[in-house]
């Protein structure tokens, strides 16, 4: 039976989503080694993506194969009994057999939260970036625009020895003010993302709103294909991925 599953997580502690040989911590990794305990045999757990070490998400797409006589709401219970309680699944569904996370996937919306207040962000710290000088919010958005579309991020990824294709589109950047929460929230909205991409543009419109750089360099960056000509990568901690969209 193959079973989608959506997961949330708070990526503090953890090595990001993917298993790894030298860490126990990421989220791939406990939700394989809890599965396979459960079904007696190897069950391997396939993610819309990757996120990063300390990424969060809110709702992560998954799914995996296993037989069992548990009811879909007996096996969420089961799993999200012996989960941590940084890790929980929202749901769970059987879906086709032809259902795969990652491949069916057409579109995905990260937020990354900006503090922009003056105090320091004591209760949110682990889910905020608070830069040290609080940027413009027009001139990101100004910024932003000159990125949307079908583009080479190749300057964007953290990846500099990729040789796989680094063309993607981003359908949407919303720069929202939220001043009871001294907040600003980034939500960025494609088909798909490179690694770091979405910390790398955080951390570039950042830096256009404070008037570090030009909005109008966004294009040149881009004409760059050279991950030198961006700017920073944005802390892990203020990014979620909070949806993965299907047809």
């Amino acid at each position: 039976m193959n079973y989608r599953i959506v997961v949330s997580y708070d990526g503090t502690r953890y090595n990001g989503w993917q298993k790894q040989k030298t860490t126990e911590d990421t989220i791939q990794g406990k939700l394989e080694t809890l599965l396979s305990r459960m079904a007696g045999k190897e069950v391997t757990v396939q993610g819309s993506g990757r996120t990063d070490a300390g990424v969060h998400a809110l709702a992560q797409t998954a799914n995996f194969r296993m037989e069992t006589e548990l009811s879909e709401q007996e096996l969420m219970d089961a799993i999200n009994g012996y989960l941590p309680e940084d890790i929980a699944v929202l749901s769970l569904k059987t879906a086709s057999e032809r259902f795969h996370s990652r491949y069916n996937a057409i579109a995905k919306t990260y937020e990354y939260r900006l503090y922009i207040g003056n105090a320091k962000p004591v209760m949110d710290r682990k889910y905020v970036w608070q830069p040290e000088e609080k940027p413009d919010l027009e001139r990101m958005r100004t910024a932003a625009a000159y990125v949307l579309g079908e583009h080479d991020f190749k300057s964007f990824c953290g990846n500099k020895k990729m040789k796989k294709p680094t063309v993607r589109r981003i359908d949407r950047i919303e720069v929202e003010e939220i001043p009871e929460r001294q907040e600003a929230v980034l939500r960025f909205t494609g088909n798909g993302f490179l690694q770091n991409m979405v910390r790398i543009l955080t951390g570039t419109l950042v830096e256009c709103g404070q008037g570090k750089r030009e909005p109008e360099q966004m294009r040149e960056i881009l004409e760059a294909k050279d991950r030198s000509a961006a700017g920073m990568t944005a802390p892990a901690k203020g990014l979620s991925l909070v949806r993965v969209d299907y047809q």
